[in-house]
């Protein structure tokens, strides 16, 4: 895994990237899919850079949130 400068290093960088792009609560639910889908892919990252939070970092990447999010945005489109 290449880190480009500027990118997070650390599961509290990641947590700090999460927090200052999170939605509004009301929000559409597609955009909260693209934001969760986002997530899991800066967490997948960070759990092979910050080695002592690999673990804690895998943890945050919910699949099932994700995938219930894409169920809700399905409906919500129609």
């Amino acid at each position: 895994m290449i880190v480009r400068k500027g990118e997070p290093k650390t599961l509290r960088d990641a947590h700090e990237v999460v927090m200052d792009r999170r939605p509004p609560n009301d929000a559409n639910p597609s955009v909260w899919l693209a934001f969760r889908l986002g997530n899991a892919r800066l967490y997948k990252a960070i759990a092979d850079v910050d080695r002592g939070h690999h673990h804690e970092a895998l943890s945050h990447v919910d699949a099932r949130k994700v995938n219930s999010i894409s169920e809700k945005a399905r409906y919500d489109v129609r």
